[in-house]
């Protein structure tokens, strides 16, 4: 039996100035080795329960254990176990990508051999080899997009958490990016946790799947198992199936 990746138990989280929990006793547990998806609506909570796993909320309630360390006591111990790719970019757009993973090579504590190795590696396999040394303030959304992914996987991650890796790019990005994803878990043993609103591509990275709304977990399983069960052909039919066809974006 594999091991716990991120374990949650009896999770509780309310926004400062706010009345209503965004969670209220949810649990769940990702293995070692899954490549997760966490899908829902906008407003579902799911960005809110990516910052909770990464530490960068505090939650008020409950636990949320990476690799079996307790978040809240263990963040400085616990940063180097895992990897985060956010939606936003998080790096220095006056930088070239080789300066950027240098930075955030240092600052995850590795070596200065440690850190040409890897850059040279990550820039060839991600296709940015030709502008290691060019400033990233000129590049276009979707070499950005790969250098935000280069710098999340730096420190060899055991654990990787993806919020909308590829929104924005072109097709021959996503499946790039979808690729490179799919063999740092084959090949490396890395546990992915994503999210997104590509269902299509959910389809092809995700062996695993919940969905959230309203703060609640409402389905976990296999997505071949859950289609199964509610009698649906994909993700996009599950998914409207289990939140509804009203509007969600306001």
């Amino acid at each position: 039996m594999s091991n716990a990746a991120v374990s949650i138990n009896h999770l509780g989280f309310t926004y400062p100035g706010q009345s209503s929990s965004c969670f209220s006793n949810l649990s769940l547990t990702v293995q070692e080795g899954e490549r997760f998806g966490l899908f829902g609506p906008n407003g579902a909570g799911k960005t809110t329960l990516m910052h909770c796993m990464t530490g960068l909320l505090s939650y008020q309630q409950g636990s949320i254990k990476l690799l079996g360390y307790e978040i809240a006591n263990h963040k400085k111990s616990v940063n180097k176990l895992f990897g985060y790719v956010p939606q936003d970019f998080s790096f220095y757009q006056e930088l070239s990508p080789a300066e950027n993973l240098a930075f955030f090579g240092a600052w995850a504590g590795l070596q200065k051999n440690e850190i040409k190795n890897k850059t040279t590696e990550l820039l060839e396999v991600l296709g940015l080899a030709d502008v290691r040394n060019k400033r990233v303030e000129q590049f276009s959304g979707g070499m950005k997009r790969r250098v935000n992914l280069a710098i999340g996987v730096m420190h060899n991650p055991r654990v990787l958490f993806l919020d909308e890796p590829t929104v924005g790019v072109d097709v021959h990005t996503r499946h790039a990016i979808i690729n490179y994803l799919i063999k740092l878990n084959e090949e490396g043993g890395t546990t992915l946790i994503y999210t997104s609103h590509q269902l299509a591509e959910a389809e092809e990275l995700c062996n695993k799947v919940a969905l959230i709304d309203d703060g609640r977990i409402i389905a976990h399983d296999t997505l071949q198992q859950l289609v199964a069960d509610y009698k649906e052909e994909g993700l996009e039919g599950l998914f409207i199936n289990l939140t509804g066809k009203s509007f969600r974006d306001s």
